[in-house]
């Protein structure tokens, strides 16, 4: 069996310092933020290159603070992908916001920026672009649309921790940026676990207030705020964990060229990384008119896969009341219908990189 994922591995290859992490903390009697997440949000930071970060419980609570830091108010716009995990869209519409949906590059996956103006309207307050996969969206385009419109940017980078674009890391270029810490992403806590970073002193205020109910100081409540605070036993494994994030990151990179190289001749179209990106490959997707196919093939062969996302956001029933239809994003549409997600992560041995390669150059699933 060739796991998608396997985190026990990964556990094993560092248990001794989590465990000595988790047991200080237990030790200490301080269960909530405290010294251990002080010390991963300053770590972070560092590693993101950027002034402040804010630890809280999830990723989707770091991107609805972020927003309502920035300014996003029930009856705003706020443009995105379609392309996504439902979580981007659900933090716009926490607020009472409209996720207005851009189609996406379909070379990597995120949002295309040539069509992005056509969908500024007075109402637009912010663009929330996906750095889907561990590719970042490109940021340059991105931002000049914004400074023209004066709108604010906030980058979902919950799949891009330690990716880059022109030596800029992912999260540091908008006004703030966000990641997920969930125990499957390329820096997965132990449970649930996500952190807002900015440059922007005001924001990181706002930002760390809104996680704590609303306090600027304990029992003084200035604002309506959320219990959006990490527990420090996520703050204690993460730390551990980030020491551990670029040699992680090397091995992806490192199973992903196998996978390009191997697959370059193969009957599906392997991923590609833009020119200016450093793709940190938390997915490695690719596409082919049999999809279906080929991972129940790949299923009978012991190989495991994913489907990341199989329905766009805006064909999910959740979202009926936006009144899209098929046909609206094309692209976003067409991705949905042809990714498949193949085994990737840093103790994937590279013998079976070439197993799974092998099987997918077969056409033994075309029917």
């Amino acid at each position: 069996m060739i796991a998608f994922l396997d985190l026990k591995q990964q556990y094993a290859s560092i248990a001794p310092d989590i465990e000595a992490a988790v047991l200080n903390v237990l030790r200490s009697g301080r269960y909530v933020l405290g010294e251990e997440v002080a010390a991963f949000e300053t770590e972070f930071a560092a590693a993101c290159g950027v002034r402040h970060a804010i630890a809280v419980n999830t990723g989707t609570s770091a991107l609805h603070l972020a927003l309502l830091a920035a300014g996003v108010t029930a009856g705003d716009e706020v443009i995105t992908t379609p392309f996504t995990f439902i979580a981007t869209a659900a933090a716009i519409r926490y607020i009472g916001a409209r996720p207005v949906f851009v189609d996406i590059d379909p070379a990597t996956f995120t949002i295309d920026p040539a069509r992005i103006e056509r969908a500024i309207t007075p109402r637009t307050r912010a663009i929330v672009p996906v750095h889907l996969y561990g590719q970042m969206a490109n940021m340059d385009a991105i931002m000049a649309i914004a400074t023209r419109h004066g709108l604010a940017v906030v980058e979902d980078a919950c799949q891009a921790h330690g990716s880059r674009q022109h030596g800029r890391s992912a999260g540091s270029i908008g006004l703030s940026g966000c990641f997920s810490f969930y125990p499957g992403k390329n820096l997965g806590a132990c449970g649930e676990g996500g952190m807002a970073v900015t440059n922007d002193d005001e924001q990181a205020r706002l930002i760390r207030m809104l996680r704590d109910w609303g306090q600027d100081r304990r029992y003084h409540h200035v604002m309506e705020g959320y219990n959006y605070r990490m527990d420090a036993i996520q703050g204690a494994a993460l730390r551990v964990k980030l020491r551990q994030l670029e040699s992680w990151t090397e091995a992806r990179r490192a199973r992903a060229q196998l996978y390009g190289r191997l697959l370059a001749n193969s009957p599906v179209e392997p991923p590609s990384e833009a020119p200016c990106n450093r793709h940190v490959w938390h997915i490695f997707a690719v596409r082919t008119a049999h999809r279906d196919q080929l991972q129940k093939y790949l299923a009978r062969e012991g190989v495991e896969t994913g489907l990341h996302y199989p329905v766009p956001v805006h064909l999910q029933p959740a979202y009926a009341d936006l009144g899209h239809r098929p046909g609206d994003f094309p692209t976003s549409e067409a991705a949905a219908d042809s990714v498949l997600s193949l085994p990737i992560y840093p103790e994937l041995s590279l013998r079976a990189v070439e197993t799974v390669c092998a099987l997918v150059g077969q056409d033994a699933y075309v029917s």
